[in-house]
């Protein structure tokens, strides 16, 4: 399989890439530096900016799927939400994937899959609310970036397949939101913020890579959760955290401080889902890692060797 890639070179990409080779696809991927960390001859690596229209459009043609993973990072690190920054976390999303579907509706050879990165971010913050993929779109920020970053894929109609990636928050001792969150914790200032119920819908990163895998082989279409089943309040993340790294976790960061010094980007700490991976599972996938405690001391073991 000839797999068109954009974000390759991310923390998800670089996992996604590799677990591709591995089973013997070739990748293409856009990268604006165009490094190679790879050095692998099933993978080729072009220096483009998907954000601007240009010839790089031309090489997904005769792709067999294109999966879009570009985007700004939304937690790592944290920051304010200044105008710059939402005109980036929009950019480098929206604009990106109009430029790939534009890729694919002018392509002489056409894949027939896309797989469009999005967020569970969609459903806004709705409490302990259980959300799946038929739950509704939110109205904050997050929401209208996801509700618009889809809408761009879906503006690819019948040229492909779609699939939209509603990934949670990933878990991997080499990136994702846990990797700053260790060397806090191994320091014993970490803990819970806020009130610490809010829901932390994670996923491994060995689920998520198998996951959309999964999705790809089995031709799975329209939105789809990329969470664990078990979705975990923000206080069992901490103490689960700590006892994984053999630390204490009492230390509660106020919420009042953490949304004066962030601003709006205070939202990607407390205004959170509780997300449960139903067309998944429905379509019969297997979680590696469906429980959080496991999970976390395989990646946490991981992390502080």
């Amino acid at each position: 399989m000839r797999v068109f890639l954009t974000g390759g070179t991310g923390f998800i990409g670089m996992h996604l890439v590799r677990a591709l080779v591995d089973r013997g696809d070739e990748c293409v991927v856009i990268t604006r530096s165009g490094r190679d960390p790879w050095q692998n001859t099933a993978v080729r690596v072009l220096e483009a900016d998907p954000v601007s229209p240009g010839p790089w459009q031309a090489e997904i043609s005769g792709s067999d799927a294109v999966i879009n993973l570009a985007g700004e990072r939304i937690f790592d690190p944290l920051q304010r939400w200044t105008v710059e920054r939402k005109r980036l976390l929009t950019e480098s999303r929206v604009t990106v994937t109009r430029n790939v579907v534009a890729g694919i509706r002018s392509a002489e050879q056409p894949p027939r899959q896309l797989l469009s990165g999005s967020a569970i971010g969609f459903y806004g913050p709705r409490g302990d609310e259980t959300l799946d993929e038929s739950s509704s779109a939110g109205q904050d920020f997050l929401a209208t970036l996801a509700v618009a970053w889809e809408a761009a894929a879906l503006e690819v109609g019948n040229e492909a397949a779609i699939t939209l990636l509603r990934t949670g928050i990933v878990l991997g001792a080499d990136g994702g939101a846990l990797k700053p969150l260790v060397g806090l914790f191994r320091t014993g200032l970490g803990g819970p913020w806020g009130s610490g119920d809010q829901w932390w819908s994670w996923i491994h990163i060995a689920d998520q890579i198998r996951l959309m895998l999964f999705a790809l082989d089995q031709g799975i279409t329209g939105p789809l959760n990329l969470t664990a089943p078990s979705p975990v309040t923000v206080n069992q993340f901490a103490k689960e955290l700590g006892r994984a790294l053999r630390r204490p976790a009492f230390l509660r960061a106020p919420e009042f401080a953490l949304r004066t010094f962030l601003g709006e980007g205070a939202a990607a700490l407390f205004d959170l889902q509780k997300v449960v991976p139903k067309r998944a599972l429905d379509a019969g996938y297997e979680f590696q890692f469906p429980d959080f405690r496991l999970a976390l001391k395989d990646l946490a073991g991981t992390a502080v060797r």
